[in-house]
């Protein structure tokens, strides 16, 4: 390719935070270069977290498909229901499904005249230039404005023994050779359940250790400890409150010592994975070149995810929580539009909504009853229990809660929260209701059909009336 000189926009990132903006700008006419320092493009959610973890949830998933057979009146063959997982045949499907959504990325990028990409790695040497690393070769770029958009990495705490052999971060996890007799998950958040369950379902024993008193903290806490009772049924070891001390190599596995209510405990395992959360990825960026600022949270943004050196944004895991792919879409694509003079409203957190794919799975949009009430609002909580949903009984997983919390004095909607096999089908409504605050008579009056779990929410609404 021939080196630009000169652009409009520098985006340093091919996850997304950094191609949906670099696709509009370049729509719009803007000459923009997209700088990826990984394999293609898609960035964290494609090649380390929600896609890889959602394709071995799949596996999982049928397996207990087979194993349940016989609750809608089925026979399968002898063994069956405990069929054995061709590991290395579900690796080389992830590659292919990780290969082929890269290449149609990196297509729609193609089909651009006025954005180029590049893959390898960018450092800004001031306000408005930049040195991009590629293959050995150095090359100097001016640009007028920058987006950062290089997302995250997992957080290794400081715990003795972590750099062993045999203990993985969530990136280890995902590329584990086979699947172990037995894991310990050090974190409960998102990924540590998501990866609880699906490692339980194919097979392995897990322990999931929790320095917190409760998995998933942000989480509506009546939903996280209905989950709680369902990681139990899978015969996951929950240990909340435990505070790890040590990893130690033991005969062949791996031994976790913690502290529980006073006491010394100990798990022992053939694999442990530290799932404590992932964290800013600053590292390179060349940000003692700017005036931009690191805070404890990451980049530090103004309302319009600008930061501290005019012309240069920041977007996405780069810039703290929430960490998720759509959000940081939502913020590129804000950030787009103002960079090309458009009046439009940049996404709040308050209206997000987002799903962890446990089982059941957990769909979250807007504040918790505990986010609310924190944040002064006067709110009640509209229930559903999911045990007399006809649709939930028909697919034989009757289990679960939908929570609408709205404002007393009025009825607006301000979240809805809902732990039920399918809940991610139904965070787009969800997510609609918040984001334009429905009354909770609204969404009583809306027919929705039945036998479907969307009819959930017009029965609760209908029960704060």
């Amino acid at each position: 390719m021939e080196w630009p000189e000169q652009v409009d926009v520098l985006v340093i990132g091919g996850g997304p935070g950094g191609t949906p903006a670099a696709l509009a700008l370049a729509q719009a006419g803007r000459r923009v270069l997209l700088v990826e320092a990984g394999q293609g493009l898609g960035g964290t959610c494609l090649f380390e977290g929600c896609i890889p973890s959602k394709i071995y949830r799949e596996v999982a998933a049928r397996r207990r498909d087979l194993a349940e057979a016989s609750q809608f009146g089925l026979r399968v063959g002898a063994g069956d229901s405990h069929a054995g997982v061709d590991w290395s045949a579900v690796q080389a499907r992830r590659h292919r499904i990780l290969a082929q959504r890269a290449q149609g990325a990196l297509m729609k990028t193609q089909a651009l005249p006025t954005l180029q990409v590049v893959f390898g790695r960018a450092r800004l040497t001031g306000p408005r230039s930049a040195s991009v690393e590629t293959e050995g070769a150095s090359h100097a770029l001016r640009f007028e404005r920058a987006i950062l958009a290089t997302g995250s990495m997992p957080v290794r705490p400081p715990i003795p023994g972590a750099e062993l052999a045999g203990v993985l971060d969530s990136k280890g996890l995902l590329e584990i050779a086979e699947i172990p007799r037995s894991l310990i998950l050090i974190g409960a958040g998102p990924v540590g359940v998501e990866m609880a369950q699906i490692f339980a379902h194919l097979g392995s024993q897990v322990t999931l250790l929790q320095r917190g008193e409760r998995i998933l903290e942000p989480v509506d806490s009546v939903l996280a400890q209905l989950l709680t009772q369902r990681l139990a049924g899978d015969g996951i070891a929950v240990r909340t409150g435990a505070q790890v001390q040590s990893i130690e190599a033991q005969d062949g596995e791996l031994q976790v010592r913690y502290a529980h209510a006073g006491r010394a405990e100990q798990v022992r395992a053939q694999a442990v994975a530290v799932v404590a959360g992932r964290q800013p990825n600053v590292q390179g960026l060349g940000l003692e070149n700017t005036s931009v600022r690191v805070g404890r949270h990451g980049v530090e943004v103004d309302e319009l995810l600008q930061t501290a050196e005019p012309g240069i944004h920041a977007t996405g895991d780069l810039v703290g929580q929430p960490m998720f792919a759509h959000w940081a879409t939502a913020q590129a694509l804000a950030v787009a539009r103002h960079m090309l003079g458009h009046a439009a409203p940049f996404p709040r957190a308050e209206h997000n909504s987002a799903v962890i794919f446990s089982f059941p799975e957990l769909g979250m949009a807007g504040l918790t009853e505990e986010a609310a009430r924190g944040a002064g609002l006067d709110v009640a909580v509209a229930e559903y229990d999911y045990q007399v949903d006809a649709r939930a009984q028909i697919g034989a997983e009757a289990f679960g809660r939908l929570r609408v919390v709205h404002e007393r004095l009025g009825g607006r909607i301000v979240g809805i929260h809902a732990l039920v096999d399918g809940a991610a089908d139904l965070m787009g409504e969800a997510a609609l209701a918040v984001r334009h605050g429905l009354r909770i008579d609204q969404l009583a009056s809306a027919i929705h059909p039945h036998p479907t779990l969307t009819e959930a929410f017009g029965l609760a609404a209908l029960s704060a009336r």
